[in-house]
């Protein structure tokens, strides 16, 4: 516990955690209005009709129900928020480098898996504050957007709530792999700039891909999108199970499995690698 309220400190002693939610809010507002487009969109009564296959008209329809409405508005900002939790993470070991403090902290505790740990546990910690502030945000907001498209607020709805507590794990989740790539990449910005590359451009280019192949190849790739870490964090987040897409549990097993894997790629480099 004291080392990871010593971790927690070095975040609090830095001005990074709160530059980044001041970066944060922007892109909340601007995910609340795409969502709420959005909802606008698949409510719409003259939805429907168009050159779209069966599967398609189903995944529309299912899109458009109301308690799928609600957990995507009541979710706001996770695309981003998760982003934002991903760098926090990596930062907090690449910081050790940068300032050339890693080889004090090994020092002080030799077993340097105790503090790839604490460093776990404290951005888990730091990613479930973001995590919250965006709920509460979208707990005030949202029950009006759902109010203008004529939907209950859903505040009753366990599926809601179920969302919104995957939500939290992913956010959890995803400041884990944050510090594992830090342990990978020692650059602070070189880390940034990959993560958030890999991230934002790599997504978009690999969901690009696996459209193409689910239309031109074999529907059952698209099943296979859920080996994109963004992909399984939006699934696990889902109302209801999608049509196209594997069950909801699935989504939450992926991102687990490579946390996982980052968690123990990261404590077996940072226990054999030189900090020196």
């Amino acid at each position: 516990m004291k080392l990871v309220n010593a971790e927690l400190l070095k975040i609090r002693t830095t001005p990074t955690w709160w530059i980044f939610g001041l970066i944060l809010l922007p892109l909340y507002v601007i995910s609340v209005l795409i969502n709420w487009v959005s909802a606008a969109a698949v409510t719409s009564t003259e939805q429907g009709g168009g050159d779209v296959t069966a599967q398609q008209a189903e995944q529309i329809r299912v899109a458009g129900e109301s308690v799928n409405v609600a957990t995507n508005l009541y979710t706001s900002g996770q695309f981003m928020g998760v982003l934002m939790v991903l760098l926090l993470g990596a930062i907090l070991v690449t910081n050790e480098f940068f300032h050339q403090t890693a080889t004090t902290t090994f020092l002080g505790t030799p077993r340097r898996e105790r503090v790839v740990l604490a460093k776990f546990a404290a951005s888990a910690l730091l990613a479930l504050v973001f995590w919250l502030v965006l709920t509460v945000l979208n707990l005030i907001v949202v029950p009006f957007i759902l109010h203008s498209v004529k939907i209950g607020p859903h505040l009753g709805d366990p599926a809601v709530w179920r969302a919104i507590g995957l939500n939290g794990l992913a956010f959890g989740l995803w400041a884990i792999l944050g510090v594992g790539a830090g342990v990978l990449i020692r650059s602070q910005i070189g880390a940034t700039v990959t993560l958030t590359a890999v991230y934002v451009v790599g997504s978009q280019a690999f969901a690009a891909v696996f459209f193409l192949l689910s239309t031109y190849v074999a529907d059952w790739f698209t099943y296979l999108q859920v080996i994109m870490p963004t992909t399984a964090s939006q699934l696990m987040i889902s109302g209801t199970d999608l049509p196209g897409s594997p069950p909801r549990w699935v989504g939450a097993a992926v991102l687990i499995g490579y946390t996982v894997l980052m968690g123990l790629i990261g404590t077996a480099i940072i226990k054999r690698r030189d900090v020196s």
